[in-house]
């Protein structure tokens, strides 16, 4: 009979954008602050090809944040984790990922069958695995739920470890889907426990993606509000 003691699990949100990402509304302490009433233990900022903000609430929340970028290659899109210097958008699969192996990043490919926003079709998706650590199962933004279907009957064909995300856009979307996984505190820690993750999530609905939206659509509509905030938080 086993004495071992079950790991204990921790609440991750790997896929978020703050007003660093053109198309988000999160200001970063308001960000943060959500994210711990949420009960999410690691918050992956994955804005788009910038590391500006994840860097910054960084520094604010040090034992909450994990450094990301969504980066879009000139083929499609993929997300690094523990980045130390943001990798330009639009270079060459190939480039992209040399840049993110150099710096030891934990590599993933978000809604990878979503070809409307930046995925990936399938020749190139089964190309590309040797070279990422995992596969965004489940994202909550996407409007068809086969496209997560589909990510999950092909990771799980294939033995590949498994990540979830909201890919929140505003606050409304925090934590709609998450990865329950061992604590992990760097990027070795983070390949080991990716190794036993738990799925879980739920669409984001029409009202609540009208409510993202026109929360967004406001952000943007109000004269200097998204660089004011920017700029009070650099």
């Amino acid at each position: 009979m086993s004495t071992s003691k079950p790991k204990k699990l921790i609440t991750a949100e790997f896929h978020c954008h703050t007003i660093y990402s053109n198309d988000s509304s999160n200001r970063l302490d308001a960000l943060i602050r959500t994210a711990r009433e949420r009960g999410i233990e690691r918050l992956a900022i994955t804005d788009h090809n910038t590391i500006k903000g994840a860097l910054r609430a960084k520094e604010l929340a040090p034992e909450l944040v994990v450094v990301g970028e969504e980066v879009l290659t000139e083929r499609g899109e993929l997300i690094a984790y523990y980045l130390q210097e943001e990798i330009p958008k639009g270079l060459t699969v190939v480039e992209t990922l040399k840049r993110m192996r150099a710096q030891d990043a934990f590599i993933s490919i978000p809604h990878p069958f979503d070809l409307r926003r930046h995925g990936w079709p399938l020749e190139e998706l089964i190309e590309l695995l040797p070279e990422v650590d995992a596969l965004e199962v489940f994202n909550a933004r996407c409007l068809r739920k086969v496209h997560n279907e589909k990510a999950l009957t092909f990771a799980r064909a294939r033995g590949i470890p498994m990540l979830a995300g909201s890919d929140a856009h505003s606050l409304v979307e925090l934590g709609l889907a998450v990865t329950r996984l061992p604590v992990f505190n760097n990027v070795e820690e983070l390949r080991r426990a990716v190794r036993e993750t738990e799925i879980s999530g739920r669409m984001l609905s029409v009202a609540a993606h009208f409510k993202a939206s026109t929360l967004i659509g406001l952000s943007k509509l109000i004269p200097g509000k998204r660089s004011a905030g920017i700029k009070m938080l650099e």
